[in-house]
């Protein structure tokens, strides 16, 4: 394909920012992931939610927030749409009142979506929705390494007595057995426990976990040196929870942790990501409600162009 022939973003001299289709980037939408190579795809779910709901508005308003990217990534001269024929493909019909119905609807939707290949930028959504992709991925891919940048680290046993929420849903894919637990990396991981070795159960396992303490006042760069040297050449999955960022940044969440991470951290960690085999992505948690500014959602939407931007086929210039 020529880059001619690739899907663009609607430009701002053909169509004013504040007008046009509300779709990712303004991008053409499509029904299905047919001949793509990636896509941006919205899950409007916040039923997994323990605290305040809200995130089944966050796909409509990152959509909505992100008309002011522009095409080209000037930082790492990452052309995307020179690269991948991308589109956005809508939302998942979820079920609104039945949780564990609404996994397994996801997994369905995501069997399909890259069953030929497309790689998927998930729009969220509360963090529930990341177990059920990843059994999709894992049927395609077999168990996969994973990035997961949260303030939590999403491994409860149980909440309010069930197995699947939007705390447990790491616990469930080692369970399950979709993920390489020798190449997993939490990031960011603060606040306050259930027990003292909240922390500790993922060490066991397998994974590494940097918390955030170790993250103030630097560079991420290095960190991620040693993430890619982990992660190896097998396929990976990036998870993304907008709480990883410090509340003063992103207050549109729905379970904020004082000490958060940067916006400059999250983009050393997603552009460290550069080089992997990323089957997929995933940005949770935005819950507009609680964020009338809409900056929680604006920095949704750019960290998903991020990872747009270090899919593996995107040229850089």
């Amino acid at each position: 394909m020529t880059a001619s022939s690739f899907n663009q973003p609607l430009g701002g001299n053909d169509m004013p920012r504040f007008g046009g289709p509300a779709t990712m980037m303004r991008l053409p939408v499509q029904a299905t992931s047919a001949g793509l190579d990636a896509c941006f795809v919205g899950i409007p779910l916040d039923i997994g939610t323990s605290n305040r709901p809200g995130t089944r508005f966050g796909p409509r308003q990152i959509r909505t927030e992100s008309c002011m990217i522009r095409p080209y990534n000037m930082a790492t001269r990452a052309a995307p749409f020179d690269s991948l024929q991308v589109a956005d493909i809508g939302d998942v019909a979820i079920d609104t009142f039945n949780l564990p119905k609404c996994v397994d609807i996801i997994t369905d939707a995501y069997r399909a979506i890259i069953a030929e290949g497309c790689r998927p930028l998930t729009l969220g959504g509360d963090h529930t929705l990341t177990f059920p992709i990843l059994r999709a991925m894992a049927e395609k891919y077999g168990p996969v390494g994973l990035v997961h940048v949260d303030a939590h680290a999403d491994i409860n046993e149980h909440m309010f007595g069930e197995a699947i929420a939007h705390g447990t849903p790491f616990r469930r894919a080692v369970e399950a057995g979709v993920l390489d637990t020798r190449r997993c990396v939490q990031i960011g991981l603060r606040g306050t426990g259930y027990a003292a070795d909240d922390f500790d159960w993922p060490r066991r396992q397998g994974f590494r976990v940097v918390q955030a303490e170790e993250c103030w006042h630097k560079s991420l760069s290095p960190l991620m040196e040693e993430v890619r040297a982990q992660m190896g050449e097998g396929p990976v999955y990036l998870s993304y929870d907008i709480d990883s960022l410090d509340p003063g940044i992103a207050p549109g969440t729905g379970t904020p942790e004082i000490g958060g991470l940067t916006t400059i951290q999250a983009l050393e960690i997603i552009r460290g990501c550069w080089g992997l085999d990323l089957v997929g992505c995933d940005l949770v948690e935005v819950s507009p409600p609680y964020d009338p500014s809409g900056n929680t959602a604006i920095t949704a939407a750019n960290l998903l162009f991020e990872m747009l931007c270090v899919l593996p086929g995107v040229r850089r210039r």
